[in-house]
Formats: C-alpha cells, structure tokens, sequence
C-alpha cells in the first residue's frame, strides 16, 4: 500500500524551475509572435515568474538566458527575485546567434571563433557567482551539414578542449549541466546529437559535470526513461529540459503531446531516487499561441500531476510482479497509479500549503493579466527576434 501522508509531504518538497524565455514572445522558425503584456526586461519576467510560484507554491527559481537576460547588476537581480520569493536557477548560454557561429562555436575551426565562444561560457560562471546560482546549462547548435565539411574528429576534440576550460572554472559547488539535441541546425552531423556523447565528455570532465535530458530532443520511438534510469544508476543526471514534441522538437507544453511518457519518466525518478536528490526540473518551452502566464502554471501541475502518479505506484506489489515474472500484474500495477485521478489530492496538497486549490482558476481572479497588458506600454517587448 501507499502511504499517502508521505505523498503529500513529497509533493510539498517539489520544486520546478521556469525558463525566463517562456514569458517572452516568440514563435516558429518563420514568425514571432507578439502578446500584449509581454516582460520588457529581466526584472518584469521575474514578476512574472512570481506569480506562477504564487499560485503553484513550487516554481520558486527562474533560469536565465544570456545574453537575453543581460543585465548591468546580476546581483542586484538576485536580490528583486529574493524580495518576491524566488531565486536565479541555471544559467543558460548562447553561442548560437551570433554570425561568427554559422560554422559552429566551442567546435568552430577557427580558434578565434571558439576563443570567443569559450569566453562567453566563462562569461556565464561569472554571472553564477554573482548570482548564487548553481548550474551552468550548455546548448550547442555546432554541427555539420554536409560530408567532409570539417573532421568530426577533430571537432570532438575541440569540444572537449572548451569543456575543460570551462569545467576548470566552475566554483566549490557549481556544475556543469550538458544538454544534447538530435539535429538541428545541424542536419548531416551534431556535435552534442544524444544522451551517449554528453556522458562521454561528461566523464571525462569530473562528477560535478552532469547530463541533462531534453524530454524533446530524441528521435521518434526513443525510450527516454530508460535514459533517465541508466544516467541516475551511474550519477550522472543532472537535471530535465521538460517540454513536450509532437513531431520533430520540443516547446510544446510538458505533458501536452505524450502525458503518459511523462509519467513513465517520472517513474524511473522516483525509482532511482531523483525525485528526492540534486536533479533539476527545469521547463524548457516557449508559449507561441498560448497565453504565457497561464500555459506555465498549466505546465508546472502537469509535472506535479505525474510526479504524483508516480508517487503512487504501489512499489511492494510492482517488486513481487515482477520477481514472479508476473508481466501483465506488474504492467497492471503501474496503469492502476497513472489511471488514478490525482487532481483531487493535488487540491489537498494547495490547500495544505496555503494555496487556492486551482492555479489557473486563482491567476484568472488575481488580475494580473489585466494589470500587465495596462502597465507594460511601450519600450521593446523581450524575445528571441525572427
């Protein structure tokens, strides 16, 4: 049996980061598009973001992207997100805009180019330590798009040459978080294209260098919790980009396209004892139709529903199934939980950490959707352009 009370007490615990980005416009690969009321800066975004933790009570930390969420004091952003109940989560990077990057970055085969790229990357732990934040999370666009177009060889060295630098300069408790994508805007080959080549080169680096699994970064019919399992048998999940993808890549809402993927990942967390260790769970997702503030809440109790869920397996009976070679009794036991509406207990959960039980129903009454598209007149809306 499952012990409920522990349940709740773990739900309580939770914590999921949002991505500043998502309170931005942003759009598909053709057009951006603008929403009234959008942040026009990092500290409007964080205002945002407090609101979410408001009526989730767990998205207390925000991650930054840079140099979209540059500003003049990093400190003192800190402090405005420390007066409205958050912290400064990862610190994302981007060597990817830039014109010098078309050839790649931290691979690039001109050393000028990667010393610039490397150089940002350093740029990034500065902006940790004044921050207190704790992850650096590295993306990389690098790649190639045709054969002999450069040495996957030599590229392979470069990357972990840049890694190293960058891993060298990482403070007492700060990490490394190493994400990979399958393709994308490098269509012949990726530099950072799975799960392997991040934990190859994060081996090599050190324990505080991590894996983190992009939920929409993988070919169609990839087992992603058989991933989460075996990165969190060898200590090497760091933390997730959760999103959702429906076709070939992520920022889709987690849980919109495959809930249930979302549940069995979140099996293997608690499993592995993820749930309850230094793994992150970050949103990595843009709201291109949707409105913003709204999608994230939706986003957070879509975690929270299958983090649920997965709380409930009755992990007695799932072990004696399965010693018994009891294939449709263990399959059983895990559709049991997912079947189980946990909206209710959810409810409980809010009402017994001081919440309004619904979210998105408390957000609609607060106002500030309204507040927002009045106050926030003029200057230049934050997104990532196109």
């Amino acid at each position: 049996m499952t012990d409920l009370a522990a349940v709740k007490a773990a739900l309580k615990t939770q914590a999921v980061e949002t991505p500043s980005w998502a309170y931005g416009n942003s759009g598909t690969r053709f057009k951006v598009f603008a929403q009234a009321g959008v942040p026009r800066d990092p500290w409007e975004k964080l205002q945002d973001a407090a609101k979410v933790h408001e009526f989730t009570g767990v998205a207390p930390a925000v991650a930054l992207h840079i140099p979209w969420d540059r500003v003049e004091d990093y400190a003192a952003l800190a402090k405005y997100a420390e007066e409205r109940g958050l912290r400064l989560g990862a610190i994302n990077s981007n060597t990817f805009q830039d014109d010098d990057y078309k050839l790649g970055s931290i691979c690039h085969p001109d050393a000028a180019v990667r010393r610039k790229a490397v150089g940002h990357l350093l740029e990034c732990v500065d902006i940790m330590d004044a921050t207190g934040s704790r992850d650096l999370k590295l993306w990389f666009a690098d790649g190639t798009n045709y054969p002999g177009q450069d040495d996957i060889r030599a590229r392979q060295d470069r990357l972990a040459e840049g890694l190293a630098e960058v891993y060298a300069r990482l403070g007492e408790g700060q990490r490394m978080l190493l994400e990979y994508k399958l393709f994308e805007p490098a269509f012949y080959t990726t530099d950072v294209p799975d799960w392997g080549t991040a934990y190859a080169h994060c081996l090599k680096l050190g324990d505080r260098a991590q894996v983190v699994v992009d939920t929409g970064h993988h070919a169609p019919g990839t087992n992603i919790e058989f991933i989460v399992a075996t990165l969190l048998r060898a200590a090497r999940l760091g933390g997730f980009d959760f999103n959702s993808r429906f076709y070939a890549d992520d920022d889709l809402m987690v849980g919109a396209a495959d809930p249930f993927q979302l549940f069995r990942i979140m099996c293997e967390v608690v499993r592995g004892g993820g749930f309850s260790s230094e793994v992150a769970f970050m949103l990595d997702q843009c709201h291109n139709i949707e409105a913003k503030i709204p999608a994230i809440i939706r986003s957070v109790t879509n975690v929270q529903e299958a983090t649920a869920k997965a709380l409930l397996v009755d992990r007695g009976a799932l072990a004696s199934a399965q010693a018994a070679g009891d294939v449709l009794g263990a399959n059983a036991v895990l559709m049991d939980a997912y079947d189980t509406d946990v909206r209710p207990l959810l409810r409980e959960v809010r009402e017994e950490m001081g919440l309004d039980p619904e979210p998105l129903g408390a957000y609609a009454r607060s106002g500030w959707a309204r507040k927002i598209v009045t106050e926030r007149v003029g200057g230049r809306q934050a997104g990532w352009g196109a």
